[in-house]
């Protein structure tokens, strides 16, 4: 918490570039400069699908695609300490939520992150999901919703799937994850209304949020869909 303080402060008074397009001298907003602002401002959340899909794939809702200015953003906020951009881009997953979700405010709805391993948390100085979940559990309420951020899962040590092919993802999401005992009310597991989102940065084959949905359903807590800020590129867009 910390850190995300000392680095919104830092993007606010230090002469610093855009995290979007790498510019300086300008005037910025959470490290954005008013361009880079308005072109993500301008994405709409759509479906997304991998393919081939995995098994046990909910629906999924992209805001973006994984290129350009969202790219950009996200690889400041995860890799590059710009931690003040938690903010805006939770804000922004938020909207994607309800677009996912759909009208209708008395829906609860249960947002489930997926999970970081230890050493993601301590190699960015934070779980920058579980950052991000919060500012979408906080804009959502904005709007009347009930909203509760969960964490039923709990994540094993795996190698980094960035340099993973397609299988090689989808074997090593099978054993990412394992279930905890977490406490939910009672009359919200039980309203029909219910929707269960699982939420993450960015979706490419899937297979993690395959993973999740599985354990999720075996805890009786199936997901309505998922929802991720970006999609990669060989992802289809519809």
């Amino acid at each position: 918490m910390v850190g995300d303080v000392w680095s919104a402060l830092a993007d606010l008074v230090l002469p610093a570039e855009c995290a979007g397009c790498r510019r300086t001298g300008g005037r910025l907003r959470f490290g954005v400069c008013g361009r880079c602002a308005d072109e993500v401002q301008r994405l709409r959340p759509r479906p997304v699908r991998p393919e081939p899909a995995p098994p046990g794939l909910p629906p999924c809702v992209a805001l973006g695609e994984y290129a350009g200015v969202l790219r950009e953003l996200l690889l400041a906020y995860k890799e590059r300490g710009r931690h003040g951009l938690g903010r805006p881009l939770g804000r922004l997953l938020g909207d994607a939520v309800a677009a996912a979700v759909g009208t209708g405010a008395d829906r609860p709805v249960l947002l489930v992150p997926v999970p970081s391993t230890a050493a993601a948390v301590r190699a960015r100085h934070g779980d920058h999901l579980a950052r991000l979940t919060r500012y979408a559990a906080a804009r959502l309420r904005v709007d009347g919703r009930r909203v509760v951020v969960a964490r039923p899962l709990r994540a094993r040590t795996r190698p980094d799937s960035a340099g993973l092919d397609s299988a090689a993802r989808l074997a090593s999401a099978r054993t990412a994850f394992r279930p905890r005992r977490v406490g939910l009310d009672i009359s919200l597991r039980a309203d029909p209304r219910l929707r269960v989102i699982v939420v993450d940065d960015i979706v490419t084959t899937g297979a993690t949020l395959a993973a999740v949905h599985r354990l999720l359903v075996a805890q009786g807590l199936p997901a309505y869909a998922a929802v991720v800020l970006a999609a990669t590129r060989r992802r289809h867009l519809r």
